[in-house]
């Protein structure tokens, strides 16, 4: 990772505010479906959706990222982690369009979702900044840098 340049560590507050942000969105989208009336293959729709949209977006966050720092992503991975995100997206606003919910319902459903969704990728991009900003700082103990040492000594 001796390529990766320029990334800062993010800060405390930002790191701070994005899992605080997950957490919200995720437990908030979790209780609604804990409390709503419908049946249970229903819940298990909407908590599945939820589950494959943040796998997607957390995935998707990893390629957009790897590209940018030079690590090969084939071209078919990247295309997939795009649509299992378009599909989460999709099948969530199917989902809301179909239900019987109210109004204020459906715009819960939504923004805690979208919410959950904006904040796993906040965490992943967190998590590759706080791994960059470690690897920039830390020594190079790798074996190429070793044998280099040592053959110019």
């Amino acid at each position: 990772m001796s390529h990766i340049q320029g990334y800062r560590r993010p800060s405390f507050a930002f790191i701070a505010a994005s899992w605080c942000a997950l957490f919200a969105g995720v437990i908030a989208y979790l209780l609604g479906l804990w409390n709503a009336g419908m049946q249970l293959n229903e819940k298990g729709y909407y908590f599945a959706v939820l589950v494959l949209t943040l796998y997607a977006a957390v995935s998707l966050q990893k390629s957009v990222r790897d590209r940018l720092e030079g690590v090969p992503v084939t071209g078919l991975y990247y295309g997939i982690t795009w649509a299992a995100l378009l599909t989460g997206i999709a099948l969530l606003c199917i989902g809301l369009f179909n239900a019987s919910f109210t109004l204020s319902e459906k715009g819960f459903y939504g923004m805690s979702f979208a919410l959950s969704a904006f904040a796993a990728i906040a965490v992943q991009k967190n998590t590759r900044d706080l791994d960059a900003a470690k690897s920039a700082t830390a020594p190079d103990f790798s074996v190429e840098t070793r044998d280099r040492d040592i053959s110019a000594a």
